[in-house]
């Protein structure tokens, strides 16, 4: 059966490929594309005007909407500073307890102990079906319970006794966020554990190795690709849930914001400064995940930089101009 010939071949004509030529591609056309991002460029650039160029009319002269000579002057302020170091050390304490406690609640719910895994389980129910901020109002009222607070023989006499009356707001905010934080952290740690594979467990089980090593040296390595993200997650959401202890007169970073506006009454402006430092150390805070989450992962597939920052590296990578258009003979 013959082969069907194109018009060209049949009158004889050389193609464009024996004349050297080159083809170009001509990519397919997409004008939903072109449309959706005028559209969203149109919102954009509204956005940005709202924020920085419209203004309103108060007290029958014209203002700036969002203020921003007040962010500005109350941004460096050192109220806000000082609110901002101790949002950062609740952060810290409230995060040091919730991973330790959340490691040994964990360790007790996958345990073949009845009573630990009971134990274990009561606490995670209870943490997490309650609210944090009812929690935390409790804790700040538990001296009306339990005046002292002591350590000792059960039944018997106490060897160290603690009043609870004296106890600083921020100690009581940090160890009730702590506890809250446990239950989660729990569950984080237990799904990264029980990810491992149990020929794993078994193979150190044969060379002699005990439970608490088993753990220790083989599980929670690998268990680590799995536990580092959520526990990022953890940490960015510890750091916006601490303005909850502002409730129980701790000055943190919004309670300062909000002692400010309440003589100044410039409240929009002094909600955007906290708005701004929590969105300056929260970004920090994704950028260290990022690089710890690459440090648990060699061997898998590793976690890639967001789009704009691998072309910014691909440009700083290759400074001079190379041209991806190839000759005619490079494409033979």
């Amino acid at each position: 059966m013959a082969t069907p010939t194109s018009p060209r071949e049949q009158s004889g004509s050389p193609s464009p490929a024996q004349h050297g030529e080159t083809l170009k591609a001509v990519s397919l056309r997409h004008p939903g594309r072109w449309v959706s991002a005028a559209v969203l460029l149109v919102f954009a650039a509204m956005l940005v005007h709202s924020l920085a160029f419209s203004t309103v009319e108060r007290g029958g002269k014209r203002e700036q909407r969002f203020q921003w000579d007040v962010v500005g002057q109350y941004l460096f302020s050192g109220r806000v500073l000082r609110g901002l170091v101790v949002t950062l050390e609740l952060t810290l304490l409230a995060m040091a307890i919730g991973i330790v406690l959340g490691i040994v609640l964990a360790i007790m719910r996958l345990s073949p102990n009845p009573v630990m895994t009971t134990v274990s389980w009561i606490y995670i129910w209870f943490f997490r079906g309650t609210p944090v901020f009812v929690q935390l109002l409790f804790w700040y009222n538990i001296a009306y319970i339990f005046p002292q607070f002591s350590l000792g023989i059960p039944f018997g006499p106490s060897f160290v006794t603690i009043d609870l009356n004296t106890v600083s707001v921020f100690l009581i905010a940090g160890v009730g966020l702590g506890l809250n934080e446990g239950a989660y952290m729990a569950e984080i740690v237990r799904a990264g554990i029980i990810s491992v594979d149990e020929g794993q467990v078994e193979a150190a089980q044969s060379v002699g190795m005990r439970r608490l090593q088993t753990l220790r040296l083989v599980v929670l390595p690998q268990a680590m690709r799995l536990i580092i993200p959520p526990t990022g997650n953890e940490i960015i959401s510890m750091l916006k849930t601490s303005s909850l202890a502002s409730v129980i007169a701790v000055i943190e970073l919004l309670g300062a914001v909000q002692q400010i506006y309440a003589v100044t009454y410039q409240t929009i402006p002094l909600l955007m400064v906290a708005s701004i430092w929590y969105l300056a150390v929260t970004s920090v805070l994704t950028v260290g995940q990022f690089f710890i989450e690459r440090r648990y992962s060699r061997g898998a597939a590793r976690p890639r930089l967001p789009w704009i920052w691998r072309k910014l590296g691909q440009n700083l990578r290759y400074i001079r101009p190379r041209s991806d258009t190839l000759s005619p003979v490079a494409q033979s």
